[in-house]
């Protein structure tokens, strides 16, 4: 089997989650670390036995891929550089901080014919995987709403971006990836309490055109992490947690011994909470297989430079709306 030759750009949190995975797939070789401060370089360079750099115009390795793992006003340069010399890019999540910026990296992919992946890292968590095969096989009828709650404390590494563009995408993304309809109408609030030139806080409800109505509420102001998601429908209620990697169906009672597809549900009755299994996996883990799965056997990424695109002009409709306090109409 080929062994793909990657780099990972960014040595900070997530770059080394990336290079610790790489460094044990079966199917890759990490070749090369970059990050402008040489001791970070270095440090993750010698635990995974790669070369290290702190420009990453100078890596002069032969390479297949790279993520990008820098801070997002710098992705669409790094992406660039390497798209420009052939090579795959994996870039995490946001695309880039302008739909400008991404509509020009999907274009060179295009151009020099190669793939380009947007790390929504949530798509690959099992819960959502679960979920999405559960609704297309009807298990929840008519989907009524999802609701997605993503708090954390504030993180000071990001300085760059607000809390919609930087943690809210993660469920503007699942929301739509779970419900694929085209979205009618947007509003959202926003608040800055603690960041020194950006919100903190977002509460946005999406409408779709086929009613459903997703609704995300994130933050950077809650002193304890919550990554929760919950499916409503005509059969119940399903609960995810992201963090555990637990999934709960709440049953409604009635569907299950009256339902009449003809007359419709005519009451909601509290049934069973069933727990639902699922084989623990890490996300990441799943997504950076997918990607050298896709540059090995030439096939479309699961997360395309598109769909990060559409997730980036959601989140900035968001923001127009909450400075406007009006509705976006799509």
């Amino acid at each position: 089997m080929k062994k793909l030759k990657v780099a990972v750009i960014g040595a900070g949190a997530m770059g080394k989650s990336h290079a610790r995975i790489y460094s044990d797939m079966g199917n890759a070789e990490l070749i090369a670390v970059c990050d402008k401060d040489e001791k970070a370089a270095n440090e993750i360079a010698k635990k995974h036995n790669a070369k290290p750099f702190t420009d990453y115009k100078e890596i002069d390795e032969k390479l297949d891929a790279v993520s990008v793992c820098v801070p997002t006003k710098l992705h669409k340069g790094v992406a660039m550089f390497f798209i420009n010399k052939g090579i795959n890019v994996l870039i995490e999540k946001p695309i880039t901080d302008s739909l400008q910026e991404a509509k020009k990296l999907i274009k060179a992919a295009e151009v020099k014919n190669v793939k380009l992946m947007v790390g929504h890292v949530e798509r690959f968590n099992p819960v959502v995987t679960e979920i999405k095969k559960r609704l297309e096989n009807n298990e929840l009828g008519k989907v009524y709403s999802i609701t997605a709650n993503r708090f954390s404390p504030f993180p000071h590494r990001v300085i760059d971006v607000g809390v919609t563009t930087d943690l809210a995408v993660h469920d503007i993304d699942i929301v739509m990836h779970l419900n694929n309809a085209k979205i009618k109408r947007i509003y959202a609030e926003t608040g800055q309490r603690i960041h020194a030139s950006h919100e903190d806080m977002l509460n946005a409800i999406i409408k779709f055109e086929n009613n459903v109505v997703g609704i995300i509420s994130t933050n950077w102001l809650t002193p304890k992490k919550v990554r929760e998601l919950y499916v409503t429908g005509e059969k119940g209620m399903f609960v995810a947690k992201y963090l555990t990697q637990e999934l709960y169906f709440y049953k409604n009672e009635f569907a299950e011994k009256e339902f009449d597809y003809s007359k419709g549900i005519t009451s909601i009755v509290e049934g069973d909470m069933i727990k639902i299994k699922i084989n623990y996996k890490e996300p990441l883990l799943a997504e950076l297989e997918e990607f050298a799965d896709c540059i090995i056997k030439d096939k479309r990424p699961m997360v395309t430079g598109e769909d990060g695109l559409k997730v980036l002009e959601i989140a900035s409709k968001m923001l127009e709306s909450a400075k406007n306090s009006k509705v976006v109409f799509l």
